[in-house]
Order: structure tokens, then sequence, then C-alpha cells
């Protein structure tokens, strides 16, 4: 968990730190430890993985696409506060089946979550996601204030 200075130094120099490497380790380091103790369930900590993702741009929009494979719709989050995207997702654990004696569970188990830093704002209540073949693609439309504009001179 960040600590109180961390977050309170961060909040209004955030475009300025989150460029400082130094900043960014400090922050991943925080996240890491928040998901370890959050995720242990006495046995050893859980798996949370974070899953590889592209973050690309056009003229009017933002899009993410990550791999989430064997995850259904259902079983993903998707929460935008600001300049920041949340992406979560955590199966379900299938039911044991009477009669059945399991050596080996490792499939359908386990959870994943990132948290995304936006370029820029986008309309919130205009982004759309889908999960194809094990990809999930968020598609988030710029701001008005975000989009360039070309601007013709007179002479």
């Amino acid at each position: 968990m960040p600590s109180a200075l961390s977050t309170r130094l961060a909040s209004p120099f955030r475009p300025f730190l989150s460029r400082d490497p130094l900043f960014s380790f400090q922050q991943e380091m925080e996240n890491l430890m928040t998901r370890l103790r959050a995720d242990w369930n006495g046995d050893g900590p859980t798996v949370l993985v974070t899953p590889p993702c592209d973050v690309s741009e056009t003229e009017d929009a933002v899009q993410i696409r990550l791999d989430a494979p064997g995850y259904k719709a259902e079983e993903i989050s998707i929460e935008c506060t600001g300049d920041v995207i949340r992406i979560s997702g955590q199966h379900k654990e299938e039911q044991s089946e009477n009669g059945r004696t399991w050596h080996r569970v490792e499939r359908r188990s386990g959870a994943f979550q990132r948290e995304l830093g936006l370029p820029m704002p986008i309309k919130e209540d205009q982004i759309t996601a889908e999960c194809v073949n094990g990809v999930l693609t968020v598609r988030m439309p710029k701001a008005e204030t975000a989009r360039t504009r070309k601007i013709k001179v007179k002479g």
C-alpha cells in the first residue's frame, strides 16, 4: 500500500513523477506487496498473473489489447477512473465431481490484474470491450480536448 507521504507527494506531481523510473519502480513494488498480502490464502499465495497487453492510439481513440485466454466475459472486470484503467479477471473454481479423485489441479484457477495510466483524457461513458479468442480489446474514444485538430492557416 502506498505510504501517506508518497501519495501526498505524488498526487499533484503525478504527470511528472510517472516518467521517473525510480518512482515507477516504487509504485510497482508497492502494488506487488499489496497484491501479495491480499492474495494470501493461508496455504501460500494464489496465482496472480500480469498478462501482456498492447496500448495503441488512433486519431479518435485509444485501444488496449490484452491476452486473457480461457476467461469468459463475465469473469473480466474493467474500471476506469480519471486517467487510470484497471482490468482484472478471476476464474471461478470448477465444482468438484463426486466419485473422482484429483491428483493435480492446475487449470481454471487464479486471477489477473493490470492497471494502466492512460496517455490522454478519454470519454469514460463510451468505453467498449469485447473478448474474442482469448484477446480482450478495450476501445476508449478520446475526449474532445485530447484530439489533435489541424488548423488551416490563411494567407
